[in-house]
């Protein structure tokens, strides 16, 4: 990822900061939308869940010039994710529900160069979280 991109995605997403209850909710709207088998995987309060992944975004977000001191917490997270039987191609689910709420709520900052940062980043951010999740000791997790 180029230092330009990185700056894309954290410009852009200091814009969605402001109106992150709202992106939580179109957020999962849309991934439910796209695959409705998702919604068992969320039993709680939503609203709960949508702070704690904005938050989530907005701590790798703001510290993707210092990912390798976020990497093993990003790693741990998709081995947790293991637990709630999230699948390889879920990510992809979640790419495109991520990407048509930033375009949502960066309507024409949503620019080509913007999307092309996000979607750098969001592949970097996923394959590692894969790669804990697909770890042997993820793996070994007693359901």
């Amino acid at each position: 990822m180029t230092p330009e991109q990185m700056q894309l995605v954290q410009q852009s997403w200091e814009k969605v900061v402001p109106i992150s209850e709202d992106a939580a909710e179109l957020f999962y709207g849309r991934l439910f939308e796209l695959d409705p088998s998702l919604r068992s995987m969320f039993s709680g309060d939503m609203n709960e869940q949508g702070r704690k992944l904005m938050k989530i975004l907005t701590m790798v977000v703001r510290g993707l010039q210092r990912f390798d001191q976020l990497k093993l917490h990003v790693w741990q997270l998709g081995r947790r994710h293991t637990v709630y039987r999230v699948q390889e191609h879920h990510y992809q689910t979640v790419a495109t529900a991520l990407l048509w709420t930033l375009q949502q709520g960066l309507g024409a900052g949503f620019t080509p160069e913007v999307k092309d940062a996000w979607v750098e980043a969001y592949t970097i951010i996923a394959g590692v979280m894969q790669d804990g999740a697909n770890s042997e000791y993820a793996n070994n997790v007693e359901l």
